[in-house]
């Protein structure tokens, strides 16, 4: 078994958590992220290139997320952010967590992707969501949302959401998508401060193909899982669909509802 460690630096006792890890794993084959290594003076790997079963996060869920994005590895997140819903344990509870790991306590938790394509390229896939958002400020636009080729629904609003039942819990979440439990097969989009009082977030299978239009002839931007950036033209169409890979998470019991309880309702 082959771990790597990668850190948010920018996070008070970022570095702190990432030693304490790094002593629970003594003994194992570990590899550090580049910035991480130069920070405590090891050498290291960029995120890319590290080839690891294991890849333990410490940051937030930003920090998850920009770890998949250039890393299939299983991922063991630290939650040393504020509220990372998606990390496994908190740095108070580290000794019991790899004492687990190294017996191999743990299962792997497989959560599936939203896949995304503009222009005839196939763009970074999304964990959570994918944001298609005006690039103007104070400026809506106008969409036009099809469902397997079939309009579900046209609306001017400042953006639309894509998000899998991960992201449900995120910013999908904040601007009212239902929280959708990730046993299940599904999508959803969610319109932002749309002008049409009717225009509600959908929940379609994920064997759907869904196609958002720009009906008017100003840009917007697609940001994926907050990490990647596309500027969209305006009157094209971009595609949304499910990926054939996931994400990997590394767990100790299945306990959506217990997480989303203390994340959730009595975090904020």
């Amino acid at each position: 078994m082959r771990y790597g460690v990668y850190t948010n630096l920018s996070i008070d006792r970022s570095i702190e958590v990432s030693r304490e890890v790094m002593q629970h794993l003594e003994g194992e084959d570990v590899v550090l992220e580049a910035k991480l290594a130069e920070a405590i003076g090891l050498k290291g790997e960029p995120l890319e290139d590290m080839k690891v079963d294991i890849l333990v996060t410490v940051g937030g869920d930003g920090t998850i997320l920009r770890a998949m994005q250039k890393n299939d590895a299983i991922i063991l997140g630290i939650n040393a952010g504020s509220v990372g819903f998606l990390a496994e344990v908190c740095p108070e509870a580290m000794q019991q967590c790899f004492a687990k790991v190294r017996k191999g306590e743990y299962f792997v938790e497989k959560r599936f992707k939203l896949r995304t394509d503009y222009g005839g390229e196939r763009l970074a896939d999304a964990m959570n969501e994918a944001v298609i958002h005006t690039d103007t400020v104070a400026k809506i636009r106008h969409f036009r949302i099809m469902v397997d080729d079939q309009v579900a629904t046209e609306l001017r609003a400042d953006g639309v959401i894509v998000a899998t039942p991960t992201g449900s819990t995120c910013y999908a979440m904040s601007v009212g998508s239902p929280i959708i439990d990730p046993h299940v097969n599904a999508f959803v989009f969610v319109p932002m401060a749309p002008y049409k009082f009717a225009a509600r977030p959908m929940v379609v299978p994920t064997s759907a193909r869904i196609k958002v239009e720009l009906l008017m002839d100003r840009g917007c931007l697609l940001v994926i899982d907050g990490q990647r950036e596309y500027h969209i033209e305006g009157h094209t169409t971009v595609e949304f669909s499910l990926s054939k890979d996931y994400g990997r998470f590394l767990r100790f019991e299945d306990n959506f509802y217990a997480r989303m309880q203390e994340k959730l309702v009595g975090s904020l």
